[in-house]
């Protein structure tokens, strides 16, 4: 299998979607942020000095979704219909999960969308907690589940 983001001799372009047909689209990533325990309860008790870290987050992930051809420089613009993130409290991380499903109509698929989302929610819980926990880390981030077009159904 090639990689489609390269023409013929090796440069980096955007695919061409113009002959795909249009179809209903999901993708759904996953990631996490483990922290110490210590922060873990501030974010719990909603302690945390920039606020509700988790509602804040969220809202950052739906908007790094709808930013990703803003920052994916080969990604295409999409008609996003639906951006859903949550985020949960694990203890035995301790930490959070993020989870976003990203949906559109159209001739390309959304798992770059799904997967800033997550991203750029990890990534917020990191910035309204650094002040109290540098050591944070965020891992895990992948596409758990991505249907509709050609290539059919993708279930991690």
């Amino acid at each position: 299998m090639a990689l489609t983001h390269f023409d013929g001799k090796g440069d980096a372009h955007m695919v061409d979607v113009s002959d795909k047909a249009v179809t209903s689209r999901i993708a759904t990533a996953e990631g996490h942020i483990t922290m110490a325990q210590e922060t873990f309860d501030i974010i719990a008790e909603g302690r945390a000095k920039k606020g509700d870290v988790l509602s804040v987050a969220r809202l950052a992930g739906i908007m790094g979704a709808k930013k990703t051809p803003d920052l994916i420089p080969l990604c295409h613009p999409l008609p996003v219909t639906k951006v859903a993130v949550e985020l949960t409290l694990d203890p035995d991380l301790p930490g959070v999960r993020v989870e976003a499903t990203v949906k559109t109509t159209g001739q390309t698929g959304v798992e770059m969308e799904a997967l800033t989302a997550v991203s750029t929610a990890a990534l917020t819980v990191y910035d309204m907690a650094k002040a109290v926990d540098k050591a944070m880390e965020i891992g895990g981030i992948r596409v758990i589940l991505k249907d509709g077009g050609k290539s059919g159904r993708y279930e991690a």
